[in-house]
């Protein structure tokens, strides 16, 4: 006799940084929750994995900054409640050419909420930033308070634990191959790829750069988020520099508008080293990944030269790590109802391009928000529905240049 297929009341699928908040916040609120992961929990194949992850709120979209500071007051409170620190706090530096439409837009959405703000020229930032860091004369450097450093793969399992502290069941290795309505309980029901079969009350789905192919095989819905395989870089410091590229040393998380968008870390993970990369990448599926560099490194090393001058070997990358990004047309998320026959009962939060881990504990609580009480009062979703798509192919409208690059 077939045994009894247990209820939960929120079933979410995918266990990033994205699905372990939403177990949290949804096993907080006393739901019995169930977290499944096609692979082992912590693995290194999609988004969520590596040694660290910018955190900042300078953002030229104005409605980014509400939701980053938000969440830093929710990485505090898990910090608090677990017992050991992910997030270093440091300066954010956000540098490019003054008519930069992106960094101009960058510096009016940090006045917009209410975000200090101060713009340098070339000389202050040498004086500020212990003459590390040259600019172009007609470069500007914008620098807020709010940035740093999150770890990234100790972030996801800090959020995993404290789900399972509050009752939550997690499950890896488990690879869902269908969601349906469940006729006995109008609920939803989740199939496994090894036949077994799952209840929930209702569904969270935020696979990564799995989620375009999961959705489209259970709805016919075409969400468009397309996977990109991208490459960090770590670049050796000069002996005797090692120090002053520290967080410690008050050194800041880093963007650079322009031509290529990079960013940067300061020296944490790896002593003696800084991670520089170049934002963007190669589209591909999940399973086709080269494992190899994704863009031309000479853009990158000429970059390095010239705002880091000797201070940082820009001759080869010393360290490479391999990641996925999960790009949408406009790089905004997809935070909604997947509608049709499963209504408000499946709610997807995908497409998060590059920049939304970060925002992982504030879209965990939206996420459960919108399964638990079918609506958030955290944040004005209009920006992340899925229909926007419909409108306009290229989704939301922006007057300034994408950032992230693809590599064909």
């Amino acid at each position: 006799m077939e045994k009894p297929i247990e209820i939960f009341d929120v079933i979410v699928i995918g266990a990033g940084i994205m699905g372990s908040c939403t177990a949290y916040q949804t096993s907080k609120r006393n739901q019995k929750t169930l977290l499944l992961e096609q692979f082992d929990f912590l693995h290194h194949l999609g988004s969520s994995h590596g040694e660290s992850r910018t955190i900042r709120a300078s953002y030229p979209e104005d409605y980014y900054p509400k939701m980053v500071l938000k969440s830093e007051t929710l990485w505090r409170d898990a910090e608090e409640q677990i017992g050991y620190k992910v997030y270093f706090k440091t300066p954010q530096l956000d540098i490019g050419p003054s008519n930069n439409k992106a960094l101009k837009a960058v510096i009016s959405s940090c006045n917009k909420n209410s975000i200090p703000v101060r713009v340098i020229d070339r000389n202050t930032m040498f004086q500020e930033f212990d003459d590390l860091i040259q600019l172009p004369d007609n470069w500007i450097g914008v620098v807020t308070e709010y940035g740093g450093v999150i770890k990234p793969t100790k972030a996801v399992s800090m959020f995993q634990t404290l789900a399972i502290k509050n009752g939550a069941f997690l499950k890896d290795n488990m690879e869902v191959v269908e969601i349906k309505k469940d006729s006995l309980t109008g609920g939803v029901l989740v199939m496994g790829k090894n036949g077994e079969k799952f209840s929930g009350k209702k569904c969270v789905v935020t696979v990564g750069p799995w989620m375009n192919k999961l959705v489209r095989n259970i709805t016919g819905i075409v969400i468009p988020i397309q996977p990109l395989e991208t490459t960090v870089f770590y670049w050796k410091i000069k002996k005797g520099y090692e120090s002053k590229f520290t967080i410690g040393n008050g050194f800041p998380t880093f963007a650079s508008y322009g031509e290529t968008y990079i960013y940067g870390t300061p020296s944490l993970e790896y002593p003696g080293l800084i991670k520089i990369p170049i934002h963007g990448g190669r589209p591909c599926e999940p399973t086709d990944r080269t494992w190899e560099p994704t863009q031309s490194l000479d853009p990158l090393k000429k970059w390095i030269q010239e705002k880091f001058g000797d201070l940082v070997d820009s001759t080869r990358p010393v360290l490479m790590q391999s990641c996925m990004y999960s790009v949408t047309p406009d790089e905004d998320f997809v935070i909604d109802f997947l509608g049709g026959e499963f209504g408000d009962d499946v709610v997807v939060g995908g497409g998060f391009s590059g920049h939304g881990f970060k925002m992982g504990p504030i879209v965990g609580k939206i996420l459960s928000d919108l399964v638990i009480d079918g609506e958030t009062k955290d944040v004005e979703l209009m920006h992340f529905r899925i229909k926007r798509f419909e409108k306009n192919s290229k989704g939301n409208l922006k007057n300034f240049d994408d950032q992230v690059s693809s590599a064909h």
